[in-house]
């Protein structure tokens, strides 16, 4: 099993910065990647980063370069440094961790319990 704890959210204005760290815990032998989805009010869960095992970072559209994901040398954390912040940016950011399936076919998916993130005047 695996736990991810998040923290880091809260009420910016426009133009602002937030630091989102997930700190992920239990068996993360097969651990693949380890980033952040968000989800806003009415809308679907999105992808804005994540990083490989390989140490590679993806970032989800219009992310990057306002959005930098990185990690730490064991790869068991996962920080996401978003700066310009826009209103639309206003979610609730989740952690993703993907481990690798049994079959090593598939990806199994772990979520964390999410923070918010405001982005007001």
């Amino acid at each position: 099993q695996v736990q991810l704890v998040e923290s880091g959210g809260g009420l910016v204005h426009p133009g602002g910065s937030l630091r989102l760290t997930c700190k992920a815990s239990g068996n993360l032998d097969r651990l693949f990647s380890l980033g952040w989805y968000r989800q806003g009010p009415g809308s679907q869960r999105d992808m804005v980063a994540y990083v490989t095992k390989y140490g590679t970072p993806y970032y989800g559209d219009t992310k990057k370069p306002r959005f930098l994901i990185s990690t730490d040398g064991a790869k068991n954390t996962a920080v996401l440094q978003m700066d310009n912040l826009e209103v639309e940016d206003t979610a609730v950011y989740i952690c993703n961790a993907k481990l690798i399936g049994p079959d090593a076919s598939s990806l199994d998916d772990f979520w964390g319990q999410g923070t918010q993130v405001t982005v007001s005047s």
